[in-house]
């Protein structure tokens, strides 16, 4: 199994319900994927040398989560209240060395 992890950006075009997610993260629990995750808050980004580079929107929050291969991780949209709700969610596979 590879780890994953989907980044919720803070774009949604309709509003999220608390309940939605409740049931959501039960079913990625239930399915024995959910690797963890977290609501982000505000926060500043930094570079050495020039500007931050520009952000398009903030983070809202983050999942981790175990699957097969990027297709199965991709599954796991479905009822995720960010992207239900016409926002973006990023999956990035976790490189574990």
């Amino acid at each position: 199994m590879k780890e994953f992890i989907l980044l919720m950006h803070a774009d949604a075009t309709a509003s999220e319900r608390e309940a939605d997610w409740e049931g959501y993260i039960g079913r990625l629990m239930e399915e024995g994927i959910l690797q963890g995750g977290s609501s982000i808050g505000e926060g500043q980004a930094f570079r050495k040398q020039g500007g931050p580079a520009a952000r398009t929107h903030p983070l809202a929050g983050y999942l981790r989560i175990k699957a097969r291969d990027f297709e199965a991780a991709s599954a796991c949209l479905s009822g995720n209240p960010t992207y239900e709700a016409g926002g973006t969610v990023e999956i990035r596979e976790l490189v574990v060395s």
